[in-house]
């Protein structure tokens, strides 16, 4: 019988990896979209672009990198020195200016040869964070975790993504704002290359791992996707499509959800916004996660999915509304966008704990590289040419300082996601229809 308490050194590193590694996340997921929306061009679909390719590396990268990590039976080194080289990736970024290319290409189009040099740099990230936190961090939580503490476990980690935003809106919005992008750059740079270094005295790899670790690579890198494997495994696939349809969803509007605030609400301040949606909803992550823990994963499922499509269709109402009354529109806004992600981030505790609950052992980092295929892959090549198409038919626009009409981003791209994420009540129905006792029960 395995141990179901979790120590408190690895709790510890759940907090710290998963803190950083989003805070890093946050910055290729967010900022840079804002960066390049800024200070290089208003063009959506630059941006739905650049998050396509950077979902392809991470797949490619979590799907090699995690079959090498159960390979070599090691997730440590991976963690470590990838967290460390991540961080100078970071820094990277505030040196990429049309000003710098431009004194290096003086005849070369600045606009366009500044966008795909950070696009570039941007997939140089993606390969070291997922080959750090996609691939080994994410396979080292199910490797230290067993089917009773796992919902548990997800419960804290599914609120990283938030936690990492809030961090870096709380804290360091205010360089962006200021356009101090390399003071920027560097702060987080140096917090993700810090981890790294912590995480050579915290993390020790699960001796269990060493046992299991084969060399069998190139056949493992095909493992996920033979029809033999999706036969055997067939509601963990399912789980992972209706992850990739409420992952699609939500990023239809999330790489546009900072430009939305900003220039259709015209709410300047949106860090404090963003702030108390971020924190209201992690905590309700956090909750549910102890409670899915005690009452079983299979009773909280729907509710929180009907009610995340409830929350982005209200947020599409309040953006078509009540945008010009600034205070009306802050105080529902907090309400429903607690509801909304809140609710995004209850589902993902289910599915995510369903998910590593119904992964075939001895093949973890693998899978690992699988789930990046829903998780990322499908849900940011889809998601943002959606948004990006709904912002480009809208009539919203404005001129910006050089009196160009430029596009920005709308309600409708909330309308978009609720819409497209009712398709995920499809696979639900048969999760909560073949779902296993068993996966409540296994110690």
């Amino acid at each position: 019988m395995q141990d179901n308490k979790i120590s408190g050194r690895i709790w510890f590193v759940f907090i710290i990896f998963g803190l950083i590694g989003q805070m890093a996340w946050t910055i290729e997921n967010m900022y840079l979209n804002v960066y390049i929306y800024k200070t290089v061009t208003h063009d959506p679909e630059a941006i739905a672009i650049m998050v396509a390719l950077s979902a392809i590396i991470a797949t490619i990268t979590t799907l090699t990198m995690g079959a090498l990590s159960d390979s070599l039976g090691k997730r440590k080194v991976f963690m470590t020195v990838g967290y460390m080289i991540w961080g100078i990736s970071i820094v990277a970024f505030g040196y990429i200016n049309k000003e710098s290319v431009g004194n290096i290409f003086p005849n070369a189009n600045v606009v366009v040869l500044t966008l795909w040099i950070i696009i570039a740099l941007d997939c140089l990230m993606t390969f070291l964070g997922s080959t750090a936190n996609d691939s080994a961090f994410q396979s080292w939580v199910t490797d230290v975790t067993t089917p009773k503490n796992r919902a548990k476990a997800e419960g804290l980690i599914a609120t990283m993504p938030l936690l990492g935003m809030l961090v870096v809106f709380g804290f360091l919005d205010g360089f962006t704002q200021n356009s101090l992008w390399k003071e920027f750059f560097w702060i987080v740079g140096i917090i993700v290359f810090v981890s790294g270094i912590l995480g050579l005295f915290l993390i020790k790899d699960n001796p269990n791992l060493e046992l299991k670790k084969d060399k069998h690579y190139f056949k493992d890198l095909i493992y996920g996707f033979k029809p033999t494997t999706i036969k055997g495994n067939p509601l963990l696939y399912v789980v992972f499509i209706a992850v990739a349809i409420l992952g699609i969803a939500q990023q239809i509007f999330i790489p546009y959800f900072i430009i939305y605030f900003e220039f259709f609400i015209g709410l300047t301040d949106y860090a404090l916004l963003l702030g108390l949606v971020l924190i209201l909803a992690s905590v309700m992550s956090i909750v549910f996660g102890r409670i899915i823990a005690k009452k079983g994963k299979k009773k909280f499922l729907f509710i929180p999915v009907a009610l995340y499509i409830v929350g982005m269709f209200v947020m599409y109402v309040l953006g078509m509304t009540i945008k010009d009354n600034l205070t009306l529109t802050f105080i529902l806004t907090v309400f429903f966008g607690v509801l909304m992600m809140g609710s995004y981030l209850v589902s993902m505790v289910v599915l995510n704990a369903l998910g590593r609950d119904l992964m075939p052992k001895q093949h973890v980092g693998v899978f690992s590289g699988i789930r990046m295929v829903f998780f990322v892959l499908i849900p940011m090549v889809i998601g943002p040419f959606i948004g990006s198409m709904v912002i480009k038919n809208s009539s919203y626009t404005y001129v910006d300082e050089f009196n160009v009409i430029q596009s920005t981003p709308t309600p409708g791209i909330f309308l978009a996601g609720s819409i497209f994420a009712i398709l995920a009540f499809i696979p639900i129905y048969f999760i909560n229809k073949n779902i296993s006792a068993h996966i409540e029960e296994e110690v």
